[in-house]
């Protein structure tokens, strides 16, 4: 049940990930697993229509390259922040928090008891098909299964340190997009509005020894919010790799064109 994301993370160590949003094969996986450097992929729950069978056969498709991977949800329910990790996800990064209660909540419902209410179920991969004894599964879960909460409103901004030190919160995460929206300067992820939020959120995540991450923009976006302390990167996603591809090619034969 180890987590690679959740052990470099706790080592202080650099994470490079794949987000998936617009095609949810397992062969991109396989694809992007085989000849990618990244450790993991993260599968957005939250804005596209990644059906919970897709994510099933994706996440095969991890186990068989050797690669983490978790799950983009919102806030809504229990069973949307629970069920990705019974189908093989190490954790859940939360969308569009606002309040800490939401977070102690989304917590909860990805924590069993005494620690949260999950409901127990044997007949999925996290449990080796039933073959894992539920004390040790209990016991396996509530310290390996992990939760990143995203910073991506004007609301989360504010109550940084409050959601930053809730239990059970392993990380934070920036949505620079909607973050820069909230802010005022849309699309100018290194604005001085930005940068003061990023290093706002730096200083919470270490205050409390937590890690946080980021969905970068370019090269330069990244190297910046490295010097801000940052360990994990959204590098790149599978609509990004074809958009780059198909304009490689476009250059590549140029002359070829009209």
């Amino acid at each position: 049940m180890a987590s690679i994301i959740k052990e470099r993370l706790a080592a202080g160590k650099i994470v490079r990930a794949m987000h998936v949003v617009g095609f949810s094969s397992p062969k991109i996986i396989e694809l992007f697993g085989t000849l990618g450097t990244f450790h993991g992929f993260w599968f957005d729950q939250e804005h596209s229509a990644i059906p919970h069978h897709d994510l099933e056969l994706m996440l095969m498709a991890c186990r068989i390259t050797g690669k983490d991977a978790f799950s983009r949800v919102p806030p809504t329910d229990y069973a949307t922040v629970m069920r990705p990790m019974e189908t093989g996800c190490s954790g859940v990064m939360i969308a569009q928090i606002r309040t800490v209660d939401e977070v102690k909540k989304c917590v909860e419902w990805a924590k069993y008891p005494p620690v949260g209410s999950r409901g127990m179920f044997t007949a999925n991969a996290e449990t080796q098909w039933g073959r894992t004894p539920m004390a040790t599964l209990v016991e396996n879960a509530n310290r390996d299964r992990w939760i990143s909460i995203q910073i991506e409103t004007l609301e989360a901004l504010d109550r940084l340190d409050e959601i930053a030190a809730v239990p059970g919160v392993d990380w934070l995460f920036v949505g620079p997009a909607d973050l820069s929206v909230v802010l005022g300067v849309p699309g100018d992820f290194l604005h001085p509005k930005c940068i003061e939020a990023l290093k706002k959120v730096n200083t919470a995540a270490k205050k409390v020894g937590k890690a946080w991450g980021i969905l970068t923009r370019d090269a330069e976006h990244a190297r910046r919010c490295r010097e801000l302390g940052c360990q994990f990167f959204s590098c790149l996603g599978d609509v990004d790799c074809l958009r780059v591809g198909l304009d490689t090619l476009e250059q590549r034969y140029a002359e070829l064109q009209d």
